[in-house]
């Protein structure tokens, strides 16, 4: 949180920054619940019966490969961008959001059950399954996104930092769009990044963390510096010690081989 066009610190284009929804593409996992006051409506869609919610939590948590829950009580975007849902058949779904998708199916699924006796208004829930993003560098691994809208701290944070030696000025976001692969660098020192593109992750996002180059080293409290300028005072003590006691060898050498002479 530098000020921006100070010591290095670039400034980037301030715009009005809207989080952008997630927009679905193939072999992502969506996660449907019907509500209804209907309980035989409620029982034909929502798989899991009285668990059904119990397996929503878990998925939105990050725990359905876990207990495989994923595969089981989700549906799949195949490579057509279609899902397969019960009664409706194939659904088109890439290239929407989730909002989308659920105004469309409360659109189908009324236009289809209000023709039952007794029909009741029904709802409809969407959730992407197991909505995660990637670190390589020096936190590397695969972590999940919890909430809605995560910005790019929270993401370094759920991770643990940056790291020692991780480079600020040169993050780099991969990101897919529109099918194409996009690089973007940015100095995540700047306080202009709030207002700026790079602000917001989204599902599948990759954060590579460049280390410093040349930087193996580091004192980064007061116990390691002590420590360090301990071990260098011993290592320097040895040394001194060797070098001394060569000096005795040799001059108990010449003394001996003086008097032998004599």
């Amino acid at each position: 949180m530098q000020e921006a066009g100070k010591g290095g610190v670039p400034e980037y284009e301030q715009v009005v920054q809207e989080f952008e929804d997630y927009v679905l593409r193939p072999n992502d996992r969506l996660f449907i619940y019907v509500y209804s006051l209907d309980e035989k409506v409620m029982a034909m869609y929502n798989s899991g019966g009285s668990n059904s919610g119990y397996y929503m939590s878990q998925m939105r948590g990050g725990y359905g490969n876990q207990f495989g829950s994923n595969d089981l009580y989700s549906y799949l975007v195949d490579e057509d961008g279609n899902i397969q849902y019960p009664t409706l058949g194939d659904l088109h779904v890439e290239g929407m959001n989730t909002r989308q998708v659920k105004y469309m199916m409360e659109e189908k699924l009324s236009g289809m059950l209000k023709e039952i006796p007794g029909y009741k208004t029904i709802n409809v829930e969407v959730n992407v399954v197991q909505r995660s993003f990637s670190v390589i560098g020096s936190q590397s691994g695969r972590y999940y996104i919890d909430k809605e809208k995560m910005t790019i701290f929270e993401a370094l944070a759920q991770v643990g930092d940056i790291g020692e030696f991780g480079d600020r000025s040169q993050l780099k976001l991969i990101r897919e769009v529109n099918g194409e692969t996009v690089i973007k660098t940015f100095d995540v020192r700047s306080e202009d990044i709030i207002n700026s593109e790079f602000y917001y992750i989204q599902p599948n996002d990759i954060i590579y963390i460049r280390l410093i180059p040349g930087q193996s080293f580091g004192i980064n409290s007061f116990p390691t510096g002590m420590s360090v300028v301990a071990t260098t005072i011993s290592f320097g003590v040895f040394i001194y010690s060797l070098v001394q006691m060569g000096f005795n060898i040799a001059e108990r050498v010449q003394t001996t081989q003086a008097g032998s002479g004599q």
